[in-house]
């Protein structure tokens, strides 16, 4: 089992501790943040980089409620959700939501291994995000993990991953549709990058490039550039 990354949203100290300690035992399991108000957790998925695979998420907190975060970060783009809240009134807007599952305080260590039990069958279920490129007497399952960036030529498409290049023929939007989008974006008609590898936003003469960590700079399109700036980690904007 890889990683876990898990983000705890909740306006009472007590019951993200309560989460924390409730966890401890799955040591697959990172806890990446802690949010004590709607704001914090709309800023947290947004710019965390790679994003949560899974957060717990108060119903009931004081301005943005639990509901109105999936609204303003949108649904198709949350982690894996678990509801927490004091009461079972919300349940069905909850599970409207595609959430996971719904837990009410205080909360039980019998019914919260039952949760952790369908979150980690169901991330046993995702598929691993592989490449096929070729090779030297064959193909070669690239992990999407190192991926750094992909170009456009032509109908190929040419994968940068560290120091090595495979090009294969498929066009950039069929390959994002198979790589992880939270973590991958497109930024050009001619570029995919791999956001946690973005450095710097350079604008100049009207022109906005990426700078990688590798120095690579490349183009952002006009009207990919605002996303584009919602999704990069703090200080890179």
């Amino acid at each position: 089992m890889l990683e876990i990354r898990a983000l705890i949203v909740d306006d009472e100290p007590l019951a993200r501790r309560g989460i924390r300690q409730l966890l401890a035992p799955y040591p697959d399991v990172v806890v990446i943040g802690e949010c004590g108000n709607g704001r914090e957790a709309v800023h947290s998925l947004a710019t965390i980089v790679p994003p949560p695979d899974l957060v717990f998420l108060d119903v009931q907190m004081p301005g943005l409620d639990g509901l109105e975060v999936i609204r303003i970060h949108g649904a198709e783009r949350m982690p894996m959700t678990v509801f927490v809240t004091a009461h079972d009134e919300f349940a069905v807007q909850a599970f409207e939501t595609q959430a996971l599952d719904y837990l009410v305080k205080p909360l039980a260590e019998p019914r919260f291994r039952l949760t952790m039990t369908r979150v980690l069958e169901r991330l046993r279920a995702r598929p691993a995000s592989r490449v096929a490129v070729p090779a030297d007497g064959g193909e070669l399952l690239l992990d999407a993990g190192e991926i750094d960036w992909v170009e456009a030529q032509d109908d190929h498409a040419e994968i940068h991953a560290g120091t090595r290049r495979f090009r294969i023929r498929e066009s950039l939007a069929s390959l994002l549709g198979r790589l992880d989008q939270q973590r991958f974006a497109r930024i050009h008609r001619s570029a995919i990058v791999r956001l946690d590898h973005v450095r710097e936003l350079k604008t100049g003469g009207g022109e906005t490039v990426v700078r990688l960590r590798d120095g690579t700079e490349l183009p952002v399109s006009r009207r990919r550039l605002a996303e584009l700036r919602q999704r990069l980690r703090p200080g890179v904007r």
